[in-house]
């Protein structure tokens, strides 16, 4: 029996997959993960094969296609269909799923080490934002992103209890989800906002007065070097601030330019934090559980001043790390966090 021969597109893929995970040797069928790939070493493998293909490739398409088998043929495809809002992050066999929405990147790799690491038999399926793919426009409201996902989520869970994540600006947009499920009647046994806070211009005189003064002192070296239009943004907007690259040799701060972002991901951060400035969120009748970075940084110092008045009972824990490297650096101890409150919420349904 003659051999198929493969094709085109996996000849071209193989050596790529090769490279980038250290493998002599790759089956069509092996996944990416189970191969040792990574977020990071997706991000390495998706910039390669697009160069090779002429196309913008997000990185997040491992989810959907983590062979090469299956990512050949969908790159073989006229047109790439568009990303559902749901990814399944990781397989399980018990019900309710666990739903954990992006941040202002808008991507769920975000999560990979944390979701790796989280004990649970609970399947967790992750928010991808609209527009990740370059092809639909992003939303650029709360409420849209929240009505969107919720959209998805009614598919495959119609009824509560619903358990709910939240990272940065996805803890906003869970909060929004949450008190639409609230109010049509729904049960929501887990809300978890990971470090998330409104925008400073909807905290109050006193927050604001007390960031403000804490970023133009942890910034000024920084500030003193940018037009002050562009010093403004960089206070106001933590996605600027994120573009920052530490000086060089000479001292000088070298900032990488917004334009070095794909056009894509230009949109979509734009889009993001236009719906983070304009969404101001109403009361909560319900729990939210609270991770706190005990580094802080961008953001307020204190959730309990900040969420106390706009939840009905919230319970507020610190794990260490700075906002990022809770996610990065930290995963472990917030992913033990978070398999506590799974368990939690599924025993008290």
């Amino acid at each position: 029996m003659k051999t198929k021969p493969a094709s085109p597109m996996i000849e071209v893929l193989t050596p790529i997959w090769q490279r980038v995970l250290h493998c002599s040797s790759i089956h069509v069928e092996a996944n990416f993960f189970d191969l040792g790939g990574d977020s990071l070493l997706a991000l390495e493998l998706f910039n390669e094969i697009g160069q090779a293909c002429g196309r913008e490739l997000p990185p997040v398409m491992i989810y959907q296609a983590p062979t090469l088998a299956a990512l050949a043929a969908l790159l073989e495809e006229p047109t790439i269909p568009p990303f559902p809002p749901l990814v399944l992050l990781k397989a399980g066999t018990q019900d309710p799923p666990v739903f954990i929405t992006h941040g202002l990147g808008g991507s769920v790799m975000d999560f990979f080490q944390v979701i790796r690491h989280v004990e649970s038999n609970h399947p967790i399926h992750g928010m991808q934002a609209k527009g990740i793919d370059g092809m639909d426009e992003p939303f650029d409201s709360i409420e849209g992103m929240a009505q969107n996902y919720l959209d998805a989520i009614m598919q495959l869970q119609p009824h509560g209890p619903y358990l709910l994540i939240g990272y940065s600006l996805g803890g906003l947009v869970t909060l929004e989800m949450a008190y639409r499920l609230s109010e049509a009647g729904e049960k929501v046994a887990l809300l978890a906002m990971l470090d998330t806070y409104p925008h400073i211009n909807h905290l109050s005189l006193g927050q604001r007065t007390r960031l403000l003064a804490r970023l133009v002192g942890r910034h000024a070296s920084v500030m003193t070097q940018l037009p002050v239009r562009r010093a403004l943004s960089y206070i106001f907007r933590p996605s600027e601030r994120r573009l920052h690259i530490p000086g060089d040799s000479s001292g000088s701060a070298r900032y990488q330019s917004p334009n070095a972002l794909s056009p894509a991901m230009q949109r979509l951060r734009d889009s993001a934090y236009h719906a983070l400035a304009h969404y101001r969120p109403r009361f909560y009748r319900g729990k939210v559980k609270f991770v706190r970075a005990e580094i802080v940084t961008d953001f307020p110092d204190n959730p309990s001043a900040v969420w106390g008045k706009l939840v009905d009972d919230l319970e507020v824990e610190t794990i260490p790390g700075d906002h990022l490297g809770i996610m990065t650096t930290h995963f472990e101890s917030l992913a033990r966090i978070l398999s506590r409150y799974v368990r939690e919420a599924v025993c008290h349904q």
